[in-house]
């Protein structure tokens, strides 16, 4: 779309703004209250139809008010002080509603699902006040593509309301998934870096950058060689048991009662650390995870992860580098054996594990044993 002057005659630009800064102050005001706040208590049971009809219609009223936002302030002229009000009052009074439809979900109903529409109705209110920010930014000059951006983003995000999962089981499906992506990518990472002729840096380092890649330290060793195969070994050990879970889970994963939409939780919560702590044995393979990361790849960089964890990796991607840091290897490899063994306890006590179907449990759970007990032979040494 080309540039839209706005020097035409209107009404001056000086209330509008105002105005806006103060409907942009009031949607930071409440974005604390949606993070933390309550479900609302009541005796009456939860109607699901009725609650996710009416998350989905507010957010609808608020893909309007954004789209009369962005309107208003296409051309001129700008809006008269009363009309701005008007419009501000109107789109203010639209999040609030879709924030009270929010509260309406029960806690009962499953952590895992509440956050993730948490974290959507998070995104409505914010989209918003970005989109109100990116008009005070940009009045009154030109439509810029950062407009076109922000408006279309929110049109996005009001429109994920409908697409949300709709159960907790829905919910916990929907993680399992990314935690399992993660892992997939950390794994294939290290493969390939493994491929490369035991040069992690062959894709970043150029010869003459070092010597002719004369300094060997930018290798790995034969003996470094050994103790990533049982690293690499516990890393398909994690996607195997992330996938054993998640298929357990959509098979007879169910939420009739609090107990079952409880145990969903627990699952999706100690499932949560393995991808964390596979990337920090992934990153023995080089950088180039960490780059996605940089380079905001989404997929790589999913919001469930605690951004703590990236921190970690930062710190100890330079130990694990080629010449190896064989000690802290090892405790990384103790800590995800640690959480896959806590993954496979927590399932198995749950009602997605039947009695019957056991068997896997005890087969993946032997696999990290033999993995692990690898690790601590070849790292002996360093103790």
């Amino acid at each position: 779309m080309d540039a839209v002057d706005r020097g035409a005659a209107g009404p001056s630009p000086v209330e509008p703004v105002a105005q806006l800064r103060r409907l942009i102050g009031a949607l930071r005001a409440l974005l604390p209250r949606v993070r933390d706040g309550e479900a609302r208590e009541t005796t009456e049971a939860f109607d699901a139809h009725r609650f996710w009809d009416k998350l989905g219609q507010r957010a609808l009223a608020v893909s309007q008010e954004a789209t009369k936002l962005s309107l208003a302030f296409a051309r001129p002229p700008l809006p008269s002080s009363e009309d701005c009000r008007k419009l501000c009052e109107s789109i203010q009074n639209a999040v609030l509603a879709e924030v009270s439809a929010y509260y309406w979900l029960p806690k009962d109903q499953g952590i895992t699902l509440r956050k993730m529409v948490r974290d959507t109705i998070v995104d409505v209110v914010e989209g918003m006040a970005q989109l109100a920010e990116v008009i005070v930014r940009a009045r009154p000059q030109c439509i810029s593509h950062e407009y076109l951006i922000s408006t279309g983003s929110i049109w996005e995000t009001c429109d994920q309301v409908s697409h949300l999962p709709k159960d907790n089981k829905a919910a916990a499906l929907l993680m399992l998934a990314s935690y399992l992506r993660v892992v997939k990518d950390a794994l294939e990472e290290m493969e390939q870096a493994q491929g490369d002729s035991g040069d992690p840096y062959s894709d970043i380092l150029e010869d003459d950058e070092l010597g002719s890649r004369g300094n060997r330290d930018t290798y790995w060793s034969e003996e470094d060689q050994q103790l990533l195969a049982p690293c690499v070994g516990l890393m398909k050990a994690s996607k195997a048991c992330l996938k054993k879970v998640r298929s357990s889970v959509e098979t007879h994963g169910k939420t009739v009662v609090a107990d079952q939409i409880a145990q969903l939780d627990d699952i999706v919560d100690i499932s949560n650390e393995i991808s964390p702590s596979c990337i920090l044995l992934e990153t023995m393979s080089g950088f180039s995870c960490l780059e996605g990361i940089e380079a905001g790849d989404e997929r790589k960089r999913p919001e469930y992860l605690s951004p703590i964890c990236y921190l970690l990796v930062d710190e100890l991607a330079l130990s694990m580098y080629p010449p190896l840091n064989r000690m802290a290897v090892r405790l990384n490899a103790a800590k995800l054996a640690s959480v896959l063994k806590k993954v496979l306890e927590i399932t198995k006590a749950s009602h997605v594990c039947p009695h019957e179907e056991e068997n896997w449990i005890q087969f993946l759970s032997s696999a990290i044993d033999h993995n692990m007990n690898k690790i601590k032979n070849l790292t002996q040494g360093e103790l």
